[in-house]
């Protein structure tokens, strides 16, 4: 058969590079699904442990565990950390985070009815699977659409922790409503860039980039469903 513009070599090398990607994606969500699952399990566990649930949100515990996951992202997980880990230190890590994420997340099962989180994780599901195959497909360079949700993101994370201590409804809301939409757009634009990182190493990929990887789209998936559930959920 012959193949316009391109040699037999390069098609073959072009099919076991998607071969190697689509193994390599089935990685990364699988690491995501487990880091889920793992957040899910201790939030649950907790939220339903009285004795556990006061100890952190009866004491000043709270704002430990409230800020702990900050902290994982910009110190456990810096570039330079990264690069003295193995994969197994990393994969620990990450899950060890999606541990203390959990319960940060308790008060989630303590607030809202069993019923609309169930809901809600549905609907988050289904919008990130739906992102991310986009960013996943499209042929659209996503590059501008990062820069700025990052720095949409680095608004919502101040106005977030300056929350806090204000409790304002209204910019609680209209944090949830920017978080919807940010959050959104870093799940098709995380997939690209991890696709293309995999394509522009000839397909020589590594356990840390799936780990890494899984972190980013992890935690577009968490923040989506957060925002999600100050919008839709419904208060025990």
């Amino acid at each position: 058969m012959n193949y316009p513009n391109r040699t037999q070599a390069a098609y073959g090398t072009d099919q076991l590079v998607d071969s190697g990607l689509q193994t390599f994606m089935r990685g990364v969500y699988n690491i995501m699904g487990i880091g889920l699952v793992v957040t899910g399990l201790v939030a649950f566990a907790t939220a339903n442990t009285p004795a556990l649930f006061n100890a952190i949100y009866g004491t000043p515990l709270q704002w430990v565990v409230m800020l702990a996951p900050l902290a994982f992202i910009f110190l456990g997980f810096s570039p330079s950390r990264m690069a003295r880990m193995s994969p197994a230190q990393a994969r620990t890590l990450f899950y060890v985070f999606a541990s203390v994420m959990g319960l940060s997340m308790a008060t989630i099962f303590a607030v809202y009815t069993g019923e609309s989180i169930a809901r809600v994780f549905f609907v988050t599901a289904g919008t990130f699977a739906a992102t991310s195959l986009y960013g996943y497909t499209t042929k659209k360079d996503l590059t501008r659409m990062g820069s700025f949700l990052f720095m949409g993101l680095i608004g919502i994370v101040l106005a977030s922790l300056a929350n806090l201590f204000f409790q304002s409804g209204m910019v609680q809301f209209v944090v949830s409503v920017l978080g919807v939409a940010i959050f959104t757009g870093l799940a098709a634009f995380e997939t690209q860039m991890l696709k293309e990182t995999y394509v522009a190493g000839g397909g020589a990929a590594n356990d840390k980039l799936a780990i890494s990887g899984a972190l980013g789209l992890y935690l577009s998936f968490i923040n989506l469903f957060q925002s999600l559930m100050h919008l839709m959920g419904n208060r025990e």
